[in-house]
């Protein structure tokens, strides 16, 4: 049975494929099977192509109970467990296209791209929050039927957006970012940037910058991007967001013994330096103010979070606005609010770990308007590839990325070597 977009449901007769290695138990990684002449119209899952589109598109927009009632004034009616089908089926395609050409960027097989030669280019990382569930046990009960205990916790999937930026640092109108993301943890998420760097020609890129929080996870990775994507150095600029570096003064001088007023004006002059790209005063003032306070005072640990990134370039305001490149994290931050927390996250919404990843496929494809384009990808992929296994998997080559992992856990100390490589740099 095949449905088209306008609601016409046909019945085909037609010849299909059992998934190779087939055990009897279940599908397997192989998936479920082809059926080799409606595949050659990009049918699957009892869907035209436009129809799929439309389900898939509409589920990354909407929550299924509204994307129901959409389909149904279109002519397409769907029960909620046909749509829930179709658009995992088109999510899971856009993960598995996804993971095959991240092989082929493993395997430097991957062509790099044009579309950022000779412009101005920022990404931002993030993480965001939504609820996962996991099944932990299963119970029978009578029969055939089955109850299942699930453990629902937090869980922060990685974002990044990486965008051209005109002359003021701003996003520039009418262009198209792009939006990828994972629950995979930050190595898979760094290993996405590098992809995604490459695969748009960022290494002809007038300038990169990479805008962040202090989330030491992003910084002490972005050698690997720049060395995997052979980004120039000199053409690379690392910034602290300004909204973090000045909130983290305010909570520096919140721990001085001083009135209100006199706090409310200290904290206007160290922002009006911090401002005109004179870190290194800031801080040397904060030292002077801070000499009474305990090494392990709220004020020290501030200090010293702001001589990090002073020490590694990312507090040049001043120099960053000449430059022409973004302050501030404000993309990405909407990125997260757009793509997880106005889709995934709410009151009662549990998502399995596959579906979550999959829907924001969806979500992320439209909200950045790469909807065709990417659609397009995918469909020539499966043509040739049905199988739809995306997991992502860490190669040997990524041990130093493996070892950042551990640092970030607190099994290891980075070492000497590496820690006075990151100073200088």
């Amino acid at each position: 049975m095949v449905r088209l977009l306008g609601g016409l449901a046909i019945t085909v007769m037609t010849l299909y494929c059992s998934p190779q290695g087939r055990t009897g138990k279940g599908r397997g990684r192989e998936g479920s099977g082809l059926y080799p002449e409606l595949a050659a119209y990009r049918i699957s899952e009892g869907c035209s192509p436009n129809a799929q589109s439309e389900v898939g598109r509409l589920v990354g927009l909407l929550p299924i109970e509204q994307s129901r009632a959409e389909l149904a004034r279109q002519g397409l009616d769907l029960d909620e467990k046909a749509i829930r089908r179709i658009a995992g089926e088109l999510g899971a395609q856009m993960l598995a296209t996804r993971t095959r050409d991240l092989m082929r960027f493993r395997r430097g097989e991957l062509p790099a791209g044009s579309e950022f030669q000779g412009k101005s280019v920022a990404v931002g990382l993030d993480g965001g929050r939504l609820r996962v569930r996991t099944v932990v046990e299963t119970i029978r009960v009578g029969g055939k039927r089955k109850r299942k205990k699930f453990r629902v916790e937090w869980r922060e999937p990685k974002v990044v957006i990486l965008f051209e930026v005109d002359r003021k640092g701003r996003m520039v109108r009418g262009s198209r970012p792009v939006i990828d993301g994972t629950l995979q943890g930050p190595d898979a998420l760094i290993e996405l940037t590098a992809f995604h760097l490459h695969r748009m020609g960022a290494a002809q890129a007038r300038v990169v910058t990479f805008v962040a929080d202090g989330a030491p996870w992003i910084w002490k990775r972005l050698d690997w991007v720049i060395a995997q994507v052979k980004l120039d150095p000199n053409r690379v600029v690392e910034v602290l967001d300004w909204c973090h570096a000045v909130h983290h003064l305010s909570v520096a001088l919140a721990d001085l013994p001083l009135t209100e007023s006199q706090r409310k004006g200290l904290y206007q002059r160290l922002r009006g330096l911090l401002k005109e790209g004179k870190s290194q005063e800031v801080i040397t003032e904060l030292k002077v103010l801070a000499v009474n306070e305990p090494d392990d005072s709220p004020m020290w640990r501030e200090i010293r979070y702001l001589t990090k990134h002073s020490d590694a370039g990312r507090l040049g305001y001043h120099g960053f606005r000449r430059r022409g490149v973004p302050l501030g994290s404000g993309a990405i931050e909407s990125a997260i609010r757009r793509v997880l927390n106005l889709r995934l996250k709410g009151n009662g919404i549990y998502w399995t770990e596959n579906n979550a990843e999959a829907v924001f496929q969806l979500r992320a494809a439209v909200v950045s308007g790469r909807w065709e384009e990417i659609l397009e990808h995918t469909r020539a992929a499966m043509a040739k590839d049905r199988r739809t296994e995306w997991r992502w998997m860490p190669p040997e080559c990524l041990a130093e990325l493996k070892a950042l992992e551990d640092e970030d856990d607190g099994l290891t100390q980075p070492s000497a070597k590496k820690q006075s490589k990151r100073t200088a740099a």
